[in-house]
């Protein structure tokens, strides 16, 4: 078998019966993540227009970030990663065993995140007691331990998520964040009909809120399950199985988790005004207490696209990769078409983001007499235009990893992760200085870049497969070309119609612009008849040859 897994048959066109089943899957994730993206799109409007670009917007979104942090690990990729390959072979050969190890996981994920929410809440609370007082600190550290029980019951929820995937249910867990951002909105608007007055105790009610949320995305979740997972005792060939779980979810972890750690360890940078003070390595930092709140109000605008689409292929493709292991051929097919469709997706995105930037922070974070000051909104645009040109880099390394986690190859990704983490960092503190929170954003970005070259090449050294083969090549340069013309669509939009102060002709002309970018790149794919564009459109069947990935459905 050649490395590049083709066969004598020359399926380098992966043929149409593929198409159904993975566009199905991502049309149904994207659609329903789509509706909670813009949830969660108004829920940080709400939020940014009460807590602003000052300290409280810095120490809630630091608040925020830590059960986030797990939510993304969890339940973007981590622990469903290493879950779900094992889980779904079972269900296929070993039902009963299948049934043990949910249960066995589910449990050993309660007592684990629990008791590590138990010493963070016992840490923080040390700290309020013990160091010097200051208010913008302990405004942060209580936010903190009021919203950190969320970690294990997001936990709980990613992993019910995955178990509702092998049995190809990807509607639940994907609506399941709807719940959260319904809660948060609903506390943040109490606010605007005047049943709350101060912004500090408003933002200790969004807290409780999203606290409450996470109750009922458990249950929510438990009720989709029923009739498809027996829960009871686990036995030994489950406990057997649940050390190859556990033995692969940290490297996946870090594996997968290297655009969330970095944005982390971005956030602490960012708050280190907050807690620390004004002196980084004895000298003055460039950042303030604001600078929290501009980075991570921002990174809601990249994660955007990147969570409703590039995450979304990431999700659908992954099972489909589980089952074609054995199938070198079919693997490399599948693994090039979610590369095609995420960088479809992902540098139409790239390109948008960076030429809207100003209208579209200004849009969603300023204008009138609410949410961020004008100084706001140029620092949050500078930090935009740093974390878009990775959009589409952090796609593809979501289909790459998915990948090794399919050929049960933890270790690789982890390895290249750990490497992108201090990378990251390096740069951080090297680009924070002349560039304030832009430089941690650009930082972000280069890291990206890099793990994506690695990925690209391990994956053909590694798995022997080539990501990449001449379809795939000039595919690509078809979607660069695309995108060419839409950019030019975009800034003659922008360029003939002048920008105004006012939030109503700014909001007109971001949706001008968006309308033309989404024309030209459309007319463009259609005059290169791009087959993307029929891949996403293709109906999945339930039966017969419609149907070759595995038989899932996705209602």
């Amino acid at each position: 078998m050649p490395p590049d897994g083709k066969t004598q048959t020359q399926g380098s066109a992966p043929p149409d019966r593929h198409a159904g089943t993975l566009a199905a899957a991502v049309r149904v994730v994207s659609g329903l993540t789509l509706l909670s993206r813009f949830a969660g799109l108004a829920r940080d409007v709400v939020t940014a227009r009460i807590f602003g670009d000052a300290v409280l917007g810095s120490a809630f979104r630091a608040a925020y970030a830590l059960p986030n942090l797990f939510r993304r690990l969890f339940g973007e990729g981590a622990l469903s990663a290493a879950f779900l390959p094992e889980y779904t072979q079972l269900r296929r050969d070993e039902p009963r065993v299948a049934d043990e190890l949910a249960t066995l996981t589910i449990r050993v994920l309660t007592l684990v995140t629990g008791g590590l929410t138990l010493v963070l809440e016992l840490v923080l609370l040390a700290i309020l007691l013990i160091a010097p007082k200051d208010e913008s600190r302990g405004l942060s550290l209580q936010l903190m331990m009021l919203m950190l029980p969320m970690m294990p019951m997001v936990c709980i929820t990613a992993i019910m998520g995955g178990m509702l995937q092998a049995h190809g249910r990807f509607g639940p867990p994907a609506a399941a964040p709807i719940i959260l951002n319904i809660f948060q909105i609903a506390a943040g608007v109490a606010f605007y009909l005047g049943w709350m007055t101060d912004k500090v105790n408003t933002a200790y009610l969004v807290g409780i809120a999203a606290v409450a949320a996470s109750v009922v995305q458990i249950v929510w979740s438990w009720w989709a399950l029923r009739g498809l997972v027996r829960w009871g005792r686990a036995g030994a060939d489950a406990v057997r199985h649940g050390r190859k779980v556990l033995g692969r979810f940290v490297p996946a972890m870090l594996g997968l988790g290297t655009l969330q750690l970095n944005t982390m360890m971005d956030m602490v940078i960012a708050m280190w005004p907050v807690w620390v003070g004004p002196m980084m390595f004895g000298h003055a930092v460039s950042l303030d207490k604001s600078s929290n709140s501009i980075l991570n109000y921002t990174q809601s605008l990249y994660q955007f696209p990147l969570g409703v689409f590039g995450l979304a292929v990431a999700t659908a493709v992954f099972p489909m990769l589980s089952r074609a292991t054995n199938d070198p051929a079919e693997f490399a097919m599948v693994l090039r078409r979610g590369l095609r469709l995420s960088l479809f997706i992902g540098l139409p995105a790239t390109a948008g983001l960076m030429l809207v930037r100003h209208d579209l922070v200004y849009v969603i974070f300023s204008g009138g007499k609410s949410g961020f000051s004008a100084d706001g909104v140029e620092r949050a645009a500078a930090v935009l235009m740093g974390f878009s040109p990775g959009v589409w880099a952090y796609s593809l390394n979501h289909v790459l990893t998915r990948a090794f986690y399919a050929k049960h190859d933890t270790h690789t990704p982890m390895r290249v992760a750990v490497a992108m983490v201090g990378l990251n960092l390096t740069l951080n503190l090297v680009l924070m200085w002349p560039l304030r929170e832009a430089g941690l954003a650009w930082a972000t970005a280069i890291a990206s870049f890099a793990q994506l070259t690695c990925l690209m090449v391990l994956c053909r050294t590694r798995l022997h497969v080539a990501p990449m083969d001449r379809e795939t090549i000039l595919a690509f340069a078809r979607i660069a070309l695309a995108v060419i013309v839409m950019s030019l669509g975009v800034w003659a939009t922008m360029h003939y119609w002048p920008a105004a102060e006012r939030w109503w002709p700014r909001l007109v002309r971001l949706a001008a612009s968006v309308l033309a970018g989404a024309v030209t790149f459309a007319v463009a794919a259609a005059v290169m008849r791009m087959p993307e564009v029929r891949w996403l459109m293709a109906r999945g069947g339930r039966g017969g040859g419609g149907d070759a990935m595995g038989g899932m459905s996705f209602e």
